[in-house]
């Protein structure tokens, strides 16, 4: 169901009443909205008419009330029993993404490097990135292309792959803290590392967008390595079947997938999820998964790896919501 909401005084605690652009759906099933295509209802999501309306949501949702922002849900499981508060899509709706001729309260760029910013917003799919900056003769964000999320996700853990990171190329952020005000935030403010960002004085904020900074170079080249990378992501990634992508970050020194197919787990199943007999750092949805079997197996895998290796594996997928 689709309405125009007006905000009651009592929600906002008193004074004006603005009517919100955007609109909500309500026990909105979120099978649609997460890229394991299985999991419980939201009890409301809200899908904000541009970045303004946003700020505006946020502003008046009860502090008591959670909070959940989504982009392409490719790192995410809602349970079987649905999650409370609300839940705001972004994908296609923060979707600005330009280059930046601003230069005020920006790092220096490296002596001797023609580069350029780029601007871009939360709800950008990073591979839409990766062929814009190409396109624009611009170099290094090649990897993207290979990152089935958002940029506001990608963000958020640093997400990366062949060597890259997200964070290497950032020199900006914008996020948007719990009382509805726009930041913007230096590299500095964060402790960042593989898969980790946190911001340095604790408080709830979601990254809104980023300013990147880009080497200029050959952009058909870099289309070139595009291809090749999503060539070599293809022959190794199960993309025929639901996932989420890697479930777990690699421990130090080794790699998720070696430790759990050392442990026989390939093609282990749960009702309708597997491990990928694929890429053993991959749990697919065969076709009628619910949460409840991917969570079980996230957990199985977990524990086999940890009794056999002495390595507990740490999830870069995130799990909302309540247990049915």
């Amino acid at each position: 169901m689709r309405h125009d909401y007006r905000i009651s005084e009592m929600d906002l605690g008193g004074g004006a009443s603005p009517v919100l652009r955007g609109h909500f759906l309500y026990n909105e099933s979120m099978k649609k909205h997460v890229s394991w295509r299985a999991g419980g209802a939201a009890q409301r999501v809200y899908v904000p008419a541009d970045l303004e309306d946003l700020t505006w949501l946020v502003r008046s949702v009860p502090a008591r009330e959670d909070i959940h922002m989504v982009g392409l849900g490719s790192n995410l499981l809602v349970r079987d029993g649905g999650v409370t508060g609300v839940v705001i899509l972004l994908h296609g709706v923060l979707k600005k993404l330009a280059i930046e001729s601003r230069t005020h309260g920006m790092p220096p760029a490296p002596e001797g490097i023609e580069t350029a910013l780029i601007y871009v917003q939360a709800g950008v799919a990073s591979p839409k990135l990766a062929r814009f900056a190409a396109n624009h003769d611009l170099v290094g964000g090649e990897f993207w292309a290979s990152i089935p999320g958002t940029i506001g996700g990608a963000i958020a853990m640093n997400a990366g792959c062949y060597g890259s990171e997200t964070w290497d190329k950032l020199v900006q952020v914008q996020t948007l803290d719990r009382q509805g005000h726009l930041n913007e935030r230096l590299p500095d403010e964060y402790v960042t590392g593989y898969r980790h960002v946190a911001l340095k004085h604790a408080q709830q904020e979601w990254f809104i967008g980023g300013w990147f900074r880009l080497a200029r170079g050959d952009g058909a080249a870099s289309r070139e390595m595009i291809r090749e990378l999503l060539k070599k992501r293809i022959a190794a990634q199960p993309l025929q079947l639901p996932n989420a992508g890697s479930v777990f970050r690699n421990p130090p020194g080794d790699y998720a997938a070696r430790l759990i197919e050392i442990c026989g787990l390939k093609g282990y199943r749960i009702g309708g999820a597997q491990v990928s007999d694929k890429h053993a750092n991959f749990i697919v949805n065969l076709g009628n998964a619910s949460a409840t079997d991917i969570e079980r197996l996230i957990e199985h895998v977990e524990g086999s790896v940890e009794a056999r290796t002495n390595v507990r594996l740490i999830r870069e997928v995130r799990i909302i919501g309540e247990r049915q």
